[in-house]
């Protein structure tokens, strides 16, 4: 089983940024494909981004706002998601999620077999 521990979030104004962190560690045997998730209140977790050992792929609101990456080091297994221009509707619980090997649909949540606990993000208006 793979363990995700996330942190970096927090409370920010409209327009503010942050940068959550997502560092995997556990049984990896293979490359991982760890993405982001979000859900507020009264919603459906959505997706947000993810990323395999090729390329990102976004949801298409997070395309203009918000980056992912890995840490530079792959056997950290680290990602990032950067979010900035920040807005209210983004406050939600954001999970981190991974599983090895390339996502049939990256976005899709039920690709993914391993999550973390979720970091909190508030935006103000």
């Amino acid at each position: 089983q793979v363990h995700l521990v996330e942190s970096g979030g927090g409370s920010v104004q409209t327009g503010g940024s942050l940068r959550l962190s997502c560092a995997a560690s556990g049984h990896i045997y293979s490359s991982l494909t760890m993405g982001w998730f979000r859900q507020a209140p009264g919603k459906e977790r959505e997706a947000v981004a993810s990323i395999d050992s090729i390329e990102p792929t976004y949801a298409d609101y997070a395309k203009d706002r918000f980056t992912i990456s890995k840490s530079k080091d792959n056997a950290e297994n680290i990602v990032y998601l950067e979010m900035n221009s920040l807005k209210p509707e983004d406050s939600a619980m954001y999970y981190c999620a991974a599983r090895h090997g390339v996502a049939p649909d990256p976005l899709a949540e039920d690709n993914y077999n391993n999550w973390g606990q979720g970091t909190q993000v508030t935006v103000s208006s």
